[in-house]
């Protein structure tokens, strides 16, 4: 038995901190529906599991609603099965039956009740569908008295969190991490993490397809699962599927190599230009260095498809050299002694010394480039 696993779709989720770019985004998410499907031909898959979370909200608007079904419309040979999960939990006239009511095409299958679901080669769907969106109960424990024919290869989908494997997931659901071998599953596919990873020798989670935040995973995924037969191991690949990668670097800087090298460990990340950026900063800059560095943020900036800069850790004192190097004079003089004093004074509020030194270095720029403007 051979399929896809996928889960964590979340269609219609909102990005609304990135602007101008939130659209892009959000179609992205249809993309890996499409890119899913592809895969299933590349590969030979005959069916894609979808372990819940279909859906952002309970809500979305008509055209929402409609989107991933034309996606999965475009491959009429793939079976397409899905799971209610904590975000789109399926109630009385809620989306689901709001799905049904469109008249679906015969091979996306909607799992809405606890029934075991044949998949053809002697392999049995049982799917765990969400009615709210926090259920105390494991809905996986109907799994273990499911009758199957003898020798059937035994399939759980399900949406929730592992019992004290971690608190990644956003859903309260919890899952016997024993399941599989209480209930004689061969595999169990599992949505909520957002990231690939295996809890055990048949339980696997299978990441989103499109990420939707740093400090995740940065690469959609999805797992290819081949089942020999009832009782063989899962053999599990996972598969590329996102558009864009999320990726989170903390950078320490300082004088000797200034913003260069991070400049160049950034520019060297893989197609930057579809890469989301977390960037942290530490470290302690002289004023030079550190309008250098502001310069190259801007470049990569512009060269990322998003790039958000914390830089609450990073420090800017000015050097003699600094001072040296702008011929301040007058008011400007007195205003750079004062900012450099209240930079060096730990008595002030981290708060204090940070503007300080914002007002320090914007001071050295705007003199930097009055001077560099009258030079030429």
């Amino acid at each position: 038995m051979r399929f896809i696993h996928s889960a964590d779709w979340q269609i219609g989720k909102v990005f609304k901190q990135f602007g101008a770019k939130e659209e892009a985004l959000r179609q992205a998410r249809l993309g890996a529906v499409e890119r899913l499907g592809q895969l299933a031909h590349t590969h030979g898959v005959a069916h894609v599991l979808v372990a819940g979370d279909v859906y952002d909200s309970e809500a979305p608007n008509p055209i929402t609603l409609r989107a991933p079904i034309e996606r999965m419309k475009l491959f009429p040979d793939i079976q397409w099965h899905l799971l209610p999960g904590n975000h789109d939990p399926h109630r009385p006239e809620g989306i689901w039956d709001r799905i049904a009511k469109l008249g679906l095409p015969g091979h996306v299958h909607l799992h809405l009740s606890p029934f075991v679901a044949p998949l053809g080669d002697g392999a049995f769907l049982m799917p765990a569908p969400l009615c709210r969106k926090t259920e105390y109960d494991d809905v996986t424990m109907w799994m273990d008295s499911a009758p199957t024919p003898a020798g059937a290869v035994r399939i759980g989908l399900a949406h929730g969190s592992i019992v004290n494997f971690g608190q990644e997931g956003e859903a309260s659901n919890p899952i016997d991490p024993a399941r599989p071998s209480r209930a004689g599953l061969d595999y169990l596919a599992l949505g909520d993490w957002h990231r690939t990873m295996q809890v055990g020798p048949s339980v696997w989670y299978s990441g989103t397809p499109e990420p939707d935040r740093a400090g995740r995973q940065e690469t959609g995924t999805a797992l290819l699962v081949d089942i020999a037969g009832a009782g063989a191991p899962p053999a599990v690949t996972p598969l590329a599927t996102g558009t864009y990668r999320w990726i989170t670097r903390s950078e320490r800087v300082a004088d000797a190599e200034g913003g260069a090298g991070l400049d160049q460990r950034l520019r060297a990340e893989p197609d930057l230009a579809r890469t989301i950026v977390r960037l942290k900063l530490e470290g302690a800059l002289s004023i030079a260095a550190a309008a250098d560095l502001q310069r190259r943020l801007v470049d990569l900036e512009a060269a990322a498809f998003h790039l958000d800069v914390d830089q609450t850790e990073l420090a800017v004192r000015p050097t003699q050299a600094d001072l040296e190097a702008i011929d301040f004079d007058g008011v400007l003089a007195r205003a750079a002694d004062r900012l450099k004093g209240t930079c060096d004074d730990l008595a002030q509020s981290p708060d204090q010394r940070r503007h300080a030194e914002e007002a320090l270095v914007e001071l050295f720029l705007r003199v930097a480039n009055k001077n560099g403007k009258e030079a030429a």
